[in-house]
């Protein structure tokens, strides 16, 4: 079962925690010392900097899919994200730049992170607080030459990806962050996805309850998309369905675009939560009552919808409050998926409403035909 490590930075003794923790993922996804060493100084650098700029925050660490999938088989990558509720960072690219430092951190900087990191990207809202996510693999730092998304996309322009006017679905982008109930060492969330020729499958799965079991479940639903991806969503919950059985089972959502026919076909069984950005608003998509391995409806619902450059896709278990809804701004301007899904945790999360299970989001993006 895949192991998440989530590090609460409250004091100056949580930094080094956080930094083992990346020292262990990096184990986990086979970094050799080089890359082990710069995952932990990015982990590092991001916990000093929750507690030098906003009292404190968390770290989430997680093995992952690239943002991005090749033909073929993919590198795993170590995630590092960042999540606080501080006042946010007023000059985002100034603290990128080289020479932003303070006494109280390495001096490494947010820069350094960016040039060590396959991918780095930064949100910040005054206010709010500041997400930042960095991912590293193996072999060396697509960062330092330049290739790395920077931390916010430009707003997309007519005829971009911001519009269907002239737009043609170059691929898309799929990033997600997942937290643990109470700091378990797993968590009985899931997400994952496969790409399969044009076609590109995200699945979210969520084991009934949490701990070891869901794990299980959900860490099976994972392991069986790999070999049905090719499928449509509903037939490949009925291939879920069969793998499922004897765990607890789980709810679970497949939602796939057709880069060539511009198209998103979506299914769902359970309580995992969909939305969709149509325009300018948001929609629901339905799941039907049931849970994958246990009981499965005697029809399973698809939805076929079309995918534009401005679609945007968030999957969520029911860690998310029952009454959550997207921001009107969620993903814009464009940015790594993995981003969207951590500022839709922090910005879900309040200390009045504590959180009961285990927590995941997943996001589905158009990737830019001009991203670097």
């Amino acid at each position: 079962m895949p192991r998440v490590w989530e590090v609460p930075v409250r004091d100056s003794t949580r930094v080094r925690d956080a930094r083992v923790a990346a020292e262990e993922a990096a184990a986990v996804a086979g970094l050799d010392e080089r890359r082990t060493a710069a995952a932990a100084l990015v982990a590092t650098e991001l916990a000093t900097n929750l507690l030098k700029y906003a009292e404190g925050g968390t770290i989430l660490i997680d093995v992952v899919d690239p943002p991005v999938l090749p033909e073929g088989p993919a590198t795993r990558s170590v995630q590092i994200a960042a999540l606080d509720h501080g006042p946010g960072i007023p000059d985002v690219p100034a603290a990128l730049r080289d020479g932003y430092t303070t006494t109280r951190s390495l001096g490494a900087g947010l820069g350094t992170c960016r040039r060590l990191s396959d991918d780095f990207a930064v949100h910040s809202a005054p206010g709010r607080g500041t997400v930042a996510v960095a991912r590293l693999s193996r072999g060396p730092a697509r960062g330092a030459a330049g290739r790395s998304p920077g931390p916010l996309a430009s707003p997309p322009g007519p005829g971009g990806t911001g519009g269907t006017g002239g737009w043609r679905a170059a691929g898309v982008r799929a990033g997600g962050v997942n937290v643990p109930y109470a700091s378990a060492t797993h968590s009985g969330d899931a997400w994952a996805w496969h790409r399969d020729g044009d076609r590109c499958t995200l699945l979210l799965a969520d084991g009934l309850g949490h701990g070891t079991q869901a794990a299980r479940a959900s860490t099976a639903a994972v392991d069986t998309l790999r070999q049905w991806a090719h499928l449509p969503p509903g037939e490949i919950l009925g291939r879920l369905h069969e793998a499922l059985t004897g765990t607890r089972g789980a709810a679970v959502a497949v939602a796939q675009v057709d880069t060539r026919t511009e198209r998103l076909r979506f299914s769902g069984i359970g309580n995992v939560g969909a939305r969709l950005r149509e325009g300018d608003r948001w929609r629901a998509l339905l799941s039907r009552p049931g849970i994958v391995g246990v009981h499965r409806p005697g029809r399973v619902r698809e939805d076929d919808l079309p995918w534009t450059g401005d679609s945007l896709l968030i999957l969520h278990s029911d860690g998310l409050p029952s009454r959550w809804s997207p921001a009107p701004d969620a993903g814009r301007p464009a940015t790594d998926p993995a981003v969207t899904a951590a500022v839709t945790i922090r910005d879900a999360s309040s200390s009045a409403l504590p959180v009961r299970d285990d927590t995941a989001v997943a996001v589905l993006a158009p990737d830019p035909p001009d991203r670097p």
